[in-house]
């Protein structure tokens, strides 16, 4: 849908004008609202879509002007915003008798939440839902970027139901600044900038990921090469090679199965057998 919808352009430099104008656009009565999202929903009407998603453009800007404080353009903000209307429109289901703007409130945070972290630092300071909603939340409750006290992160974690280590480690995030990858023109600052220290000679890349898809290669090699085996040969090799710790002796196995310990030698030595021809197989 949002290939298709024409909003409103916000171009660099025009944000007053493009608030004017989306403060223009009339507001929807609750019957006028149901019969446009009915006939989206039902039949795929594209302007029924848009009007929806027009009438709704000064909530976005409302909602985004209250995360000026992160430092980025509100004109971004406001971009982001109109992409979670445009998904809760897609979304909404008239027949639940709630209010799009109600509906769309929750779509229009979460993409402009989203954005934020991932422009927040070139290091991702929240990756789960809870250290996300842990990062807004202690924003908006520090008055200054002060570091906090013993008393106020208990004080903080008591009001949002976390540890207080989880403050601590949070607010850390919060304070860390970026430092640029490359030195400025001073030669000794040069010297000590993290591109001259971060490279690992033995970590290029490609050479990690073929690492990392041998391993897993192997990983799942050895999977179906077990797989393969009759019940008794399988156990009989995990017991002897792959528990944690000592493996199983050939007696002790032989006397579980009831068997001598060179039947137990003779099995495990076939199983191995044909557990290497199906490695081998799979390079």
């Amino acid at each position: 849908m949002s290939q298709t919808l024409s909003l409103p352009v916000l171009a660099a430099g025009s944000i007053d004008q493009y608030i004017q104008s989306v403060n223009r656009i009339p507001l929807l009565s609750e019957r006028e609202e149901m019969d446009l999202a009915t006939r989206f929903r039902e039949q795929g009407d594209l302007d029924a879509a848009r009007t929806l998603v027009m009438s709704h453009l000064r909530l976005v800007v409302a909602i985004a002007r209250g995360y000026l404080g992160y430092g980025l353009p509100h004109a971004d903000l406001i971009q982001e915003g109109n992409i979670g209307l445009m998904k809760a429109v897609k979304r909404f289901d008239p027949s639940r008798g709630v209010r799009l703007v109600s509906f769309a409130i929750h779509w229009i945070k979460a993409e402009i939440h989203e954005y934020i972290l991932k422009n927040w630092r070139l290091v991702k300071i929240a990756t789960t839902k809870a250290q996300r909603k842990l990062f807004f939340n202690l924003r908006s409750l520090k008055q200054d970027s002060s570091t906090l006290s013993a008393d106020e992160v208990q004080s903080v974690a008591a009001q949002l139901k976390v540890k207080p280590e989880e403050v601590v480690e949070m607010e850390t995030r919060l304070s860390g600044r970026d430092l640029p990858l490359e030195g400025g023109s001073d030669e000794d600052e040069e010297r000590f900038a993290p591109i001259a220290y971060l490279p690992d000679p033995h970590a290029e890349p490609s050479e990690v990921l073929e690492q990392a898809q041998m391993a897993r290669l192997q990983d799942e090699g050895l999977k179906n090469a077990l797989a393969s085996l009759d019940e008794r040969s399988r156990a009989i090799v995990q017991r002897r090679w792959l528990n944690e710790g000592d493996g199983a002796t050939l007696h002790e196995l032989a006397a579980e199965y009831g068997v001598s310990a060179e039947r137990i030698r003779q099995i495990e030595a076939k199983a191995m057998q044909k557990m290497r021809g199906m490695l081998a197989a799979a390079r």
